[in-house]
């Protein structure tokens, strides 16, 4: 893979103590036209900041020149606390995302998260006036309640495998024509909930979405 960051491991801090994370910054010198925050999945079920699509998604980005952090929520990794079932997480989401704000002051932001991490990351990212656009990767919508982002009118990219055991495409095209705003719902056809050989499909509907949107940016 060719590199076209810096790469920084560090500490940031959150509401229970340091989070693990992970922050890639263009190699480039222009300012970016964004910046990045990535949420992983479930911590309970092996999700952490290395996670295949998170990764994949921050390829994707990282292609485009768009700086990008990644961390570990509590109790995941090297992260300091206990899992708190998506309520203190969101606490750990608004810490990346006041750190990515204050690492680059003025330029927008974009909140994205795979599954558990969309669940928690978006609802901080329609909350916050320096996010402004939002990627919800395999959202689980089969278990959890995403009606918040019925009132969010940000720009989002929903996208979702047909096959996806945790977010049923019938039930996903429900929750997505009733959000406000432009929202794109971009269908994998045959993939599960982890897009498993599928993931160039994850970066081709990222990389057209945000090309669409910010013409300036090119890919790498």
């Amino acid at each position: 893979m060719q590199v076209h960051h810096d790469s920084r491991n560090f500490f940031l801090q959150g509401p229970v103590g340091r989070l693990e994370a992970i922050l890639w910054t263009p190699s480039r010198a222009a300012a970016p036209a964004l910046a990045a925050v990535l949420c992983h999945p479930h911590p309970l079920f092996g999700g952490t900041l290395h996670n295949k699509v998170i990764y994949q998604a921050a390829k994707s980005l990282d292609s485009l020149g768009i700086p990008v952090l990644r961390f570990n929520f509590r109790g995941a990794g090297l992260s300091a606390g206990d899992h708190d079932r998506g309520l203190g997480e969101r606490g750990d989401v608004q810490a990346a995302v006041d750190f990515l704000a204050g690492e680059f002051p003025g330029v927008p932001l974009l909140v994205g998260g795979f599954s558990f991490g969309s669940w928690v990351g978006l609802r901080v990212g329609c909350a916050d006036a320096r996010v402004q656009e939002l990627i919800g990767l395999g959202i689980p919508v089969n278990n959890s309640d995403f009606t918040y982002l019925e009132s969010c009118d940000k720009p989002k990219l929903i996208v979702q495998g047909t096959n996806d055991e945790h977010g049923a495409w019938e039930k996903v095209e429900q929750v997505v024509s009733l959000m406000k705003g432009d929202t794109r719902l971009t269908f994998v056809q045959h993939a599960d909930h982890f897009f498993v050989g599928l993931l160039d499909q994850v970066d081709k509907a990222i990389t057209d979405w945000l090309t669409e949107r910010h013409p300036t940016l090119k890919k790498l």
